[in-house]
């Protein structure tokens, strides 16, 4: 990314434009966010991830998610999934006090609608969400795709990265 100096003159900013950079951001990010999802009994914080559909759900199980994965295009009005997520998983992690549900949409323009849409309405039961995974995507995976399922051809190089922060 170009910025202008006070002279007029463009510079590089500072920060991670590689892709080996903008990866290795993603997957502590990543790691942080499989531990949350893990079972209790993994040594994590049981806390559901919720996604878009199916394709969404295989992306997240190759990266190494292997806790509860709950999907929204299930065929039920938002309402209804809003109140069945707060009445699962309540408003709290008990485990580590963060949110009780990672919000993952897509960082196209219809995940972002949905993303505040769902964050709003359980934000509204006092729910607190965890939106830190889709911020290291929107940050770090955006020229690769806009999509959750988008990031699986990618996959096998962020592993590896994943893999450093366990």
């Amino acid at each position: 990314m170009m910025e202008h100096n006070d002279s007029g003159n463009r510079e590089i900013s500072s920060g991670p434009h590689d892709r080996a950079s903008r990866f290795e951001k993603a997957a502590k990010t990543i790691r942080d966010s499989i531990l949350r999802n893990s079972s209790i009994e993994e040594g994590g914080c049981d806390c559901p991830i919720v996604v878009e559909g199916i394709n969404d759900v295989k992306a997240l199980r190759e990266l190494g998610f292997t806790g509860q994965i709950e999907k929204v295009n299930r065929g039920w009005p938002i309402p209804r999934l809003v109140a069945y997520l707060h009445e699962r998983y309540g408003i709290r992690n008990e485990i580590d006090g963060g949110g009780s549900i990672i919000l993952l949409m897509d960082w196209d323009r219809t995940g972002g609608t949905l993303q505040k849409s769902l964050r709003e309405r359980l934000e509204s039961l006092d729910v607190k969400v965890d939106e830190d995974l889709r911020m290291a995507f929107i940050r770090s995976m955006k020229p690769e795709g806009r999509t959750v399922e988008s990031l699986r051809p990618h996959i096998q190089g962020l592993i590896p990265l994943i893999s450093q922060y366990s």
